[in-house]
Formats: structure tokens, C-alpha cells, sequence
């Protein structure tokens, strides 16, 4: 199981709406609004040997209202 997290950058006003229709992706963990230069934060669980960019370009980044994101991968998870 790889663990990533995509901070997303939203067209004005659209944030929560993203938000609705990110948590309804099987893979989506978590769904958080931010601060800062991005809207949301979204964690993922995909599974080993899944691509990783495979799955933010078709799968997050073609949902409407998403106009950038960047993206995290993690290793290990503490505590």
C-alpha cells in the first residue's frame, strides 16, 4: 500500500464542491481544507505497484474546478 497526499489548487469558489466529489474516490482517504497557496489536501491510499501519476492525471486532476496540485509521496507513517 503506497500513501500519497495531493494538495490541490481549486478554481475560485469551487473548493468545497471539489471536495464532495474527491471523497467519493474509492482511493481517497481523507479530504482536508487548507491554508495557504492550495485549497485542499487530499490523502490516498493506492495500492503497491499502482502508478502514481497514472492516477492523479486521470484520476484527481479531470475532476471540474481542480486547476493545479502537487503532490507528496510518503514512506513510513509514525505512531
Amino acid at each position: 500500500m503506497q500513501t500519497i497526499f495531493v494538495m490541490v489548487k481549486c478554481e475560485p469558489g469551487r473548493a468545497y464542491q471539489v471536495a464532495d466529489e474527491a471523497v467519493d474516490i474509492e482511493q481517497v482517504s481523507e479530504v482536508h481544507s487548507i491554508s495557504g497557496q492550495y485549497d485542499l489536501m487530499i490523502k490516498c491510499f493506492l495500492e503497491s505497484g499502482q502508478d502514481i501519476g497514472q492516477f492523479v492525471v486521470e484520476t484527481l486532476q479531470k475532476l471540474p474546478g481542480i486547476k493545479d496540485t502537487f503532490t507528496i509521496i510518503a514512506f513510513k507513517a509514525f505512531g
